[in-house]
């Protein structure tokens, strides 16, 4: 999974206006229902380049298409739910992929299915702060993803792209929060930063009436991705090694936003060496290979 450029190029079709939420939802199921069918905006590099690539989709694969998918997080959660819409009843989808969506839906079909897609840039073109707090977000991600890719090869589990995915989308309902409720959002992170004790579910209950966590779990549940996606995702079952290994990955990438120092490192290293069955100077050199 790599990272495409920057939002700098332009985008190739202008989006309208959002309406942002600047009032929170009485409670979970009001949110979900809110976002179950809400726009997604891609970054502005992906968009460019699968508009490229839909000019020669005669030539395109589909390995072609996960490279430029996999390094954007909405994309990635857009392709899914539309895959499972088309899905027979009762399919098995433990082991859909990226990859293994668009083989099995066609370049073609893909393409008809997407056409030039809204994008962050415009999205969020009066929002400076959430576009920088989305970027971050981005950025996180993809760090978590890498941790998360190498402690599962590490650990030698047959899962290994579902695991890095689960990491890449853990935080999408933030992503979510930033382009449509920008302002509550902005509350949620300036309260953290005055306070870094503060938990992360009691700022966002008291801001947004429910938990990040729980819209994650309910959206992907209510799009049907793929099942065991769908449970690794739930870091309510940590005490099963895979969830440990998504769960470890995001919190480290959160944990050292900034740098090494937080005070929160030491005890995820303690928490990694135990899931890698190594020591906590073992496991340090190992995530500093990681990165």
């Amino acid at each position: 999974m790599s990272m495409l450029p920057d939002e700098s190029a332009p985008p190739p079709v202008p989006t309208a206006i959002p309406a942002y939420l600047t009032a929170p939802l009485p409670d979970l199921e009001a949110w979900t229902r809110y976002f179950r069918d809400a726009e997604m905006p891609i970054r502005s590099s992906t968009a460019l380049a699968l508009e490229r690539l839909r000019a020669e989709q005669e030539t395109v694969d589909a390995h072609m298409l996960t490279n430029v998918i996999q390094g954007d997080p909405f994309m990635t959660v857009k392709l899914l739910a539309h895959a499972a819409r088309l899905r027979r009843p009762g399919k098995d989808t433990d082991t859909e992929t990226i990859t293994s969506t668009l083989v099995l839906m066609g370049i073609a079909p893909f393409f008809r299915a997407f056409g030039p897609q809204p994008t962050i840039k415009d999205w969020l073109h009066d929002q400076p702060r959430a576009l920088d707090g989305l970027r971050l977000l981005m950025q996180r991600a993809y760090r978590a993803s890498r941790f998360a890719l190498g402690f599962a090869v590490h650990r030698g589990d047959p899962d290994v792209e579902l695991i890095q995915l689960a990491a890449f989308l853990y935080d999408f309902p933030e992503m979510l929060m930033w382009c449509h409720a920008p302002t509550l959002q902005q509350r949620i992170r300036d309260a953290q930063r005055a306070d870094p004790t503060l938990r992360s579910t009691a700022i966002q209950r008291e801001v947004l009436n429910m938990e990040l966590d729980d819209l994650r779990q309910n959206l992907m549940t209510l799009w049907h991705l793929p099942e065991l996606l769908v449970r690794i995702s739930d870091n309510r079952h940590t005490d099963l090694p895979i969830v440990r290994n998504v769960v470890l990955a995001q919190r480290l990438a959160r944990h050292t936003t900034q740098g090494w120092d937080n005070a929160a490192v030491p005890d995820d290293i303690d928490d990694i060496a135990e899931l890698l069955h190594c020591t906590p100077r073992v496991a340090l050199a190992y995530i500093h290979k990681i990165e």
